[in-house]
Parts: C-alpha cells; structure tokens; sequence
C-alpha cells in the first residue's frame, strides 16, 4: 500500500466531491446542449447524412485505412521495440547506449511534426513512397521507443533470481533472455501492450495533414459536403470511441486473465503434489538448448 485506506470522512468527503463535480459537468453539458440548439446545430435535416448508406460506407472505408495504418504501424513498433528493449538491457555498453539514445530522442520528438518532416523531407531526397507509408513510418518509429520501455519494464519487473539461475546452469545472456526471461515477462506486458495500441490508433488520425484517407479525413469531407461540419466530427468521435473503448476493454480482460493465472500458478507451486519426482533437465524444458554437461541436473515440476 502506498497510503492508508480512506476512512468515514475521507469517503464522504469523495462522495461529495465527486457530487459536486458531476453537477458542474452536467451544468456544462446542459449549457452546451441548449446553445447548439438555438444556433439550429440539433436540427434533424443537419443529421440526415448519418442514414445515407453512401456516407456510411464513405465512413467506413476511413475507419478500415485507420485500422490497417495502426495494425501495419504497431507490427513494425512493436517489432522494433523488442530489439531496443533487449538492447537496452544488453551487457554491452555500447548497445546499450545505441539503444538508450534512440529511444530518448525519439521520445522528445512531436509526433506530428516527425510525419510532417518525412512526408515533406523523403521526397525531397528522391524517396517516394504512398502517403500510407509516410504514416506508418512515422507512427512506427515514434512508438517504438514507448513499446521499447514496456517491453523492458516488464523484464525488470521479474525477480532478479530468474537470471542468476539461468547464468547459473551456462545460459549466456542472450539464450537466458530468450529461454527464461522474454517468456515469463511477456503474460505481465500484454495489457499495457494493448493499451499503447490504442494510443497508436489515436494517433493515426494525424494522418490528416498528409492527407491520408483514413476515418478524420473523411469525416472532414464528409461534413463540408453535408455542410454539417460540427455533427461529421460528432459521429467520427463515437466511433473513435467505440473503437478504442473496445480495445480498452480487452486490455482490462487481459490484465484480469493475466493476474488470475499468475495467482493460480503460485498457488499450485506452493502446494508440492504427492510423489512429485524430480526429472532431469533436457533440451525440451530449455527449448532445445541445454548446456554440455548439465543432462543429470533436475529441475522440480
């Protein structure tokens, strides 16, 4: 615990709290509503393009170029961001400074104007490439670094044994990293993992300024042809978070599965069965690796 638990008058001092914040923000909200009806904003003939079939597949052609940039982006991120997080803990010093160097710079750089300089700067160095690719890219590189903490976190966050037992048995720091490390530490990085992704999805629709057709683009066309800019805006929010409230959702389950089956496995390394045996190390406990000399070691199941 990082603080007390709240006692009678810390409760109700939140509850009141709380209280008054949702009446000021429903305050604001009512205000809101009755403005953009006076100025005509909630008429229904502003509204009719959301039942026209074409605009709804205009839309939705939007919505899949957003997923596909976010899922081609977040393969090449993540990838990237596996190697700088294993570089980052590497021996060397000097991969890990590579690494470390990487990483912070490009967590200093804005997102956006990283797009706009690749996007404007490759062609003029005689790179040309589809505009789709000029946001990948950019969405790639950039989390890569953010990817690249997690994954690293994740290691560390492990008891320090796991390593001094895998060096103990002749694993170098790469086939520990790889047969005993990366394994365990991958169940503790997959909710944050998903929950960076839906960062990554948001940021696609930076992919505006280049101008890549993705779900922001074609709401703003949308709402210029419609001459319903304000509402175009409105449904491409709900399905931005729509969306993303989903992917936060599967980022919760898999947290909730993750800390169930960490507890069930301690539960069941604590408890030793009945005529439980000791077995010799092989190459298939190691994944096909086993150090010389180590075949009469056992290892308890």
């Amino acid at each position: 615990m990082l603080y007390d638990a709240p006692g009678p008058r810390a409760r109700r001092r939140a509850w009141i709290g709380s209280g008054v914040a949702l009446l000021v923000v429903a305050a604001l909200v009512t205000v809101a509503v009755r403005r953009l009806a006076d100025r005509g904003q909630l008429d229904e003939a502003r509204w009719d393009f959301v039942s026209d079939p074409a605009v709804l597949r205009f839309l939705a052609a939007g919505l899949l170029n957003t997923l596909k940039a976010a899922a081609v982006a977040g393969v090449f991120a993540f990838a990237l961001g596996f190697a700088l997080a294993v570089g980052r803990l590497a021996p060397s010093r000097l991969v890990r400074a590579a690494a470390t160097v990487w990483v912070q710079f490009w967590r200093a750089i804005p997102l956006l104007l990283f797009i706009l300089f690749i996007s404007l700067g490759l062609p003029v160095l005689g790179v040309k490439l589809p505009v789709f690719w000029f946001l990948v890219i950019g969405l790639a590189v950039y989390n890569s670094a953010v990817f690249a903490e997690i994954i690293r976190a994740g290691v560390l966050a492990l008891p320090r044994g796991q390593a001094e037992a895998a060096a103990s048995i002749g694993l170098t720091f790469w086939q520990g990293m790889r047969l005993v490390r990366l394994p365990q530490a991958v169940r503790f990085m997959v909710p944050s993992l998903v929950s960076q992704f839906v960062v990554l999805l948001k940021d696609s629709s930076l992919g505006f300024v280049l101008p890549y057709s993705e779900l922001l683009h074609r709401g703003r066309i949308t709402g210029s042809y419609e001459h319903s800019i304000l509402q175009a805006y409105a449904v491409v929010a709900v399905v931005y978070i729509a969306v993303n409230a989903s992917l936060s959702y599967l980022a919760r389950y898999l947290e909730r599965r993750t800390r169930a089956t960490a507890t069930r496995g301690r539960g069941r390394r604590g408890e030793r069965p009945p005529g439980d045996s000791v077995t010799p190390i092989t190459a298939d406990t190691l994944g096909g690796y086993i150090p010389a000399g180590l075949g009469d070691i056992g290892s308890s199941r």
